[in-house]
């Protein structure tokens, strides 16, 4: 259950990482960041090529679907605050909106849970998911610290 919220914070952390990259006019490239991620949870978690093999494209898949899910929810949370009058009803369906991803995400993450099940170990799969967690978070943490760089002149590149 606490691997599951922890997973789900995290998963609910990229897209707002990904969001702030844009919003910060910043292009970000994805195929590196994937490979990246990928070799940094390969290596945390002891995954073996086999394993990674059978992990990597489940959890490409299931990221995607999330991210979809989120795209949705701030195409219309965008369009709330690009209309200034917005009635107690609109306010109502946004956080109703909210809930609704939540439950769908977790309903993603259970049904992702049996098929990681068929190819990692559990301790695999939790360490795999704690090492994707601490690299979000490593990412996040060099991004702000780049803007905060970026800021006083002292721009850091990769």
């Amino acid at each position: 259950m606490r691997k599951g919220i922890i997973l789900l914070l995290s998963m609910c952390m990229l897209p707002l990482f990904f969001s702030s990259l844009s919003a910060q006019n910043r292009k970000m490239d994805m195929a590196d960041y994937e490979k990246r991620k990928m070799e940094f949870i390969r290596k945390e978690a002891g995954l073996t090529q086999a394993e990674a093999v059978k992990y990597f494209p489940l959890n490409s898949e299931l990221t995607q679907k999330k991210f979809e899910l989120h795209k949705l929810h701030r195409d219309k949370v965008q369009r709330i605050k690009d209309n200034s009058n917005i009635s107690d009803e609109e306010y109502r369906r946004m956080l109703d909106d909210d809930v609704e991803i939540k439950i769908r995400e977790a309903a993603l993450d259970k049904e992702y849970a049996t098929k990681f099940e068929k190819v990692l170990s559990p301790e695999k799969l939790y360490r795999a998911q704690q090492a994707e967690k601490n690299f979000i978070q490593k990412e996040v943490t060099n991004f702000r610290s780049e803007q905060g760089n970026r800021g006083s002149g002292n721009s850091r590149r990769r």
